[in-house]
């Protein structure tokens, strides 16, 4: 870990890491996604993508040095993914302040030959200034017409009923995200026992950033919000953010999604979902997380032509 102080701003990088895929068996609609190899490659991506918010883990302990605990409380993470990574790559976390005591970060993540996987924002607390997806979201390019892939979806709607959700160590997160927190674990680019032990400053075991998108996405199917398949999507970004956090090991949570956006690209059709994680036990909102999938027409075999 490395730390630069000669004058402002100030930037802390990470070590390089080599993250691995572990949705190369994700399925949806009845078939593979961009992280499998075969179905990547068919859409004229390199290879097998790693899940983008895998880098998201290697950003926790430079913000944690910034902010201490409470990063994992009232931390926010929010990216624009601009290039893919493959398993066997490397990447570097690098977070650079706006000053000697800011609630306000620009991050990134390159790999070794400079190209920028991830870009955006670390903030924390909620009066910290708008986040990289704040300012994306205020330039959405909305579609040009009705949606094909997102069919009857439009801004506002409701997922179909609120979900319930768990992540124990052993849980088994689904058909979307084939593993559990424990195998999650053993393979993640920055472990802590912050992650698996009572002892932490909270005397619970915590959910690490990452671990939040997938507690977020693990019953999407029950969420109503479904797509035209066979159809292949990849995140375009994502943002998470705690507002009374941290998310707790083997706790029982609420998940309410609303669309809060659709986009259009030459590539893609695009959807914005927020979900909010609130505490089963007592009610309080305890996190938010802001996706923006697109979804290739090209995967999709009845997009009309000239769209």
């Amino acid at each position: 870990m490395e730390v630069s102080m000669f004058g402002t701003p100030i930037e802390v990088s990470g070590p390089l890491r080599a993250p691995r895929n572990m949705l190369s068996e994700q399925t949806y609609g009845d078939h593979a996604s961009i992280h499998d190899e075969t179905t990547a490659q068919r859409l004229g991506v390199a290879g097998a993508a790693i899940e983008g918010p895998t880098h998201f883990s290697q950003f926790d302990p430079l913000l944690a040095m910034v902010w201490g605990r409470r990063w994992f409380e009232t931390g926010c993470l929010s990216a624009h993914f601009q290039a893919i990574c493959t398993e066997g790559e490397e990447t570097r976390a690098l977070v650079t302040m706006d000053g000697p005591a800011p609630s306000r970060a620009h991050v990134r993540t390159e790999k070794t030959d400079g190209t920028v996987v991830l870009s955006g924002t670390a903030t924390l607390g909620p009066d910290a200034g708008p986040t990289a997806l704040d300012e994306r979201l205020a330039k959405n390019r909305a579609p040009t017409a009705d949606p094909v892939i997102h069919a009857g979806w439009t801004p506002g709607r409701k997922g179909a009923k609120p979900e319930h959700v768990r992540m124990a160590a052993d849980t088994h997160m689904g058909d979307l995200y084939p593993f559990t927190l424990r195998q999650k674990l053993a393979s993640m680019t920055e472990p802590s026992s912050w992650y698996e032990s009572a002892d932490t400053p909270w005397g619970r075991p915590i959910v690490p950033f990452e671990m939040v998108s997938v507690l977020a996405m693990a019953t999407f199917g029950e969420s109503g919000l479904t797509k035209a398949e066979p159809s292949v999507g990849l995140f375009l970004d994502l943002e998470i953010r705690m507002l009374a956090g941290p998310v707790f090991v083997d706790e029982p949570y609420i998940l309410e999604r609303e669309v809060v956006a659709l986009g259009e690209s030459r590539r893609t059709e695009s959807a914005w979902i927020r979900t909010t994680i609130t505490a089963e036990t007592d009610g309080t909102p305890v996190a938010e997380v802001l996706l923006h999938q697109g979804v290739f027409k090209e995967s999709y075999p009845h997009y009309p032509a000239g769209r």
